[in-house]
């Protein structure tokens, strides 16, 4: 039971960096113009947030993922949106005995694909807006690995076809000399396979120093379970069901161009509060190509 909660903990906390950072502001890119980006994410934790949101101790475990992100412009205000983790390894250490110190289940890894997002976001607004806004539709296809290694514990995929739609608005704004902006969403997950529907929301903003050349960017964001899955009254948070995750989170960034089209960035996120989700935060890095000049 110990390692069905801590698969289910494990894909909750995956889904949400991966989406919480991909649809990115209210801004469409042009038409023929793209921006894509490489990145390597992990994770490692040994404490995580019940069903109560306090915290408990698990097995060291794991998570470390190559992705690819892409937007292309279609026209000038619809802009289609890749997300495919290329590479996810999924590990858990040594279950050791406290009082004996021996192995009680040996530590395990997998490789492989993990779950792919698509999507389209418009421009509700015309191109130019001061205050521009979009909507977006994301597809969570279920290409990962739903019970991998000895135990069939591991994951890199939750096996349930969901569909985000998803409102953004923002505004880009001078300090001083220095640019800036701010946006917001909220959304609806829709999610199948007896997983629950969720609430999803965030606020973000950035400013723009050294001469353009380097982006620092906050972001505050959370999820908001609707329990309304098939067992979500029926059973406990130590089910293979037990998908009534909640969080709120931040995560900071910095973003360097190199030029005027390369750049590198690297990123935290930790949560504040959880339920069912790693207590530990998570890092990643990247480089990204800006063609959207």
């Amino acid at each position: 039971m110990q390692n069905e909660r801590l698969k289910y903990i494990f894909l909750f906390f995956i889904q949400i960096i991966f989406i919480s950072n991909i649809v990115a502001g209210p801004w469409p890119v042009p038409k023929g113009k793209a921006y894509y980006k490489l990145s390597e994410w992990w994770l490692v934790f040994d404490q995580h947030y019940t069903d109560a949101g306090q915290i408990d101790p698990n097995v060291t475990t794991g998570i470390y993922t190559t992705a690819f992100y892409g937007e292309y412009g279609l026209t000038d205000r619809l802009t289609a949106i890749a997300y495919a983790p290329l590479l996810v390894r999924n590990t858990m250490n040594n279950l050791v005995s406290n009082t004996t110190s021996e192995v009680l289940v040996e530590g395990d890894a997998i490789n492989t694909v993990g779950d792919i997002d698509l999507g389209i976001k418009y421009g509700l607004t015309k191109v130019g807006a001061s205050v521009p806004i979009s909507a977006t539709l994301m597809l969570g296809i279920p290409t990962g690995e739903t019970s991998g290694g000895r135990q069939g514990n591991l994951q890199t995929g939750d096996g349930e076809f969901n569909q985000l739609v998803q409102v953004d608005i923002g505004t880009g704004f001078s300090i001083g000399k220095t640019s800036a902006y701010a946006s917001a969403y909220t959304g609806f997950n829709n999610r199948t396979n007896d997983f629950s529907d969720e609430f999803r929301y965030g606020i973000e903003g950035g400013v723009n120093l050294l001469n353009k050349k380097l982006w620092l960017i906050g972001r505050l964001f959370g999820v908001e379970s609707f329990k309304n899955g098939a067992t979500a009254e029926s059973v406990t948070s130590t089910s293979i069901f037990a998908n009534n995750s909640e969080f709120t989170s931040y995560s900071l960034e910095a973003a360097v161009y190199i030029t005027d089209k390369v750049g590198v960035s690297a990123n935290i996120a930790s949560a504040f509060r959880g339920e069912i989700i790693a207590a530990s935060p998570s890092y990643s890095v990247g480089v990204f190509w800006d063609l959207k000049k």
